[in-house]
């Protein structure tokens, strides 16, 4: 029974994960949710070249856009925009066929090559988000990524097949790939260590 006990609490302290954050509130999903300021707006009108690119929001909410000027865009889905853009630029566009992304500004840390800052898009899943930051290393749990908003952990699924559009990812936020535990890392290295402890433990406890 000391034998059992004391192995069990020995995988626990080497296995097992140990998170130090708070778990945040979610939020909705990246697809529904509106317009933040240091989303990245990809506008492509056809035939316009002069109207598309890339335009950053800024702290205050708004987005500047060619003939356009100044708009507020923070209480905007990237459908609603959509819309609100189709609109506004029939003033001057005859008919125009007007495309929008949204690409939230997202810290890609932990076990990753190329750890960073990148724009990631609702259409793409978190493997290739990490494929952004050059993919997980060899030491990276791939299986255990975590949201991170503020300091603290957020509740989501985050499997890697997983469509960005179906997690609460935000501009701001880390995805954040932590390392395999030291036993897992360390396996071949401190198996005779163990063996020979564990037979020590049996002789001790007869």
């Amino acid at each position: 029974m000391f034998t059992r006990s004391l192995l069990s609490a020995l995988f626990a302290l080497l296995v097992l994960p140990h998170t130090g954050f708070a778990q945040a509130d979610p939020g909705q999903p990246f697809g529904q949710q509106t317009l933040k300021p240091g989303d990245v707006v990809q506008l492509a009108i056809w035939r316009e070249p002069d109207f598309s690119g890339e335009f950053t929001v800024d702290e205050a909410g708004f987005v500047t856009l060619p003939r356009l000027g100044e708009i507020r865009v923070v209480e905007f889905t990237s459908a609603e925009l959509q819309a609100e853009l189709l609109t506004r630029y029939q003033q001057f566009l005859r008919n125009p066929s007007i495309e929008i992304r949204v690409l939230k500004r997202v810290r890609i840390l932990g076990s990753v090559r190329e750890p960073g800052l990148y724009p990631v898009d609702a259409t793409i899943s978190i493997a290739d988000a990490l494929a952004l930051a050059g993919g997980v290393t060899p030491d990276g749990r791939q299986d255990r990524i975590e949201l991170r908003r503020a300091g603290e952990t957020v509740v989501a699924e985050l499997d890697a097949n997983r469509l960005l559009a179906d997690t609460p990812l935000r501009s701001g936020d880390q995805l954040f790939v932590p390392q395999r535990s030291w036993f897992s890392r360390n396996t071949n290295v401190i198996a005779a260590g163990i063996g020979a402890v564990v037979t020590l433990i049996v002789a001790a406890s007869r």
